[in-house]
């Protein structure tokens, strides 16, 4: 019996991942006056991107939901770790 592939992109607790264009990129690192090295780093393997096709360097934007504050963005850069 062969496993089914479980999409975790679609689960209710995995928050949206969505990648950033060169152009946002660069707005992102304006605005937050830092360089690609100061952002906090995700993995090329990990489970909420990895279908994504992400090349090292790029930048993921994080939208997660929250009840108390709304809506949230955090920012990753993709390492091959």
């Amino acid at each position: 019996m062969k496993k089914a592939d479980f999409d975790v992109q679609s689960h209710v607790l995995v928050p949206k991942h969505v990648k950033l264009s060169e152009k946002d990129k660069e707005i992102i690192l304006q605005k937050y006056n830092i360089t690609v090295k100061q952002l906090p780093t995700i993995s090329k393997k990990d489970p909420a991107i990895r279908s994504m096709e992400l090349n090292t360097g790029e930048v993921v934007e994080i939208i997660r939901k929250s009840p108390t504050v709304g809506v949230t963005k955090f920012y990753r850069v993709v390492i091959d770790g």
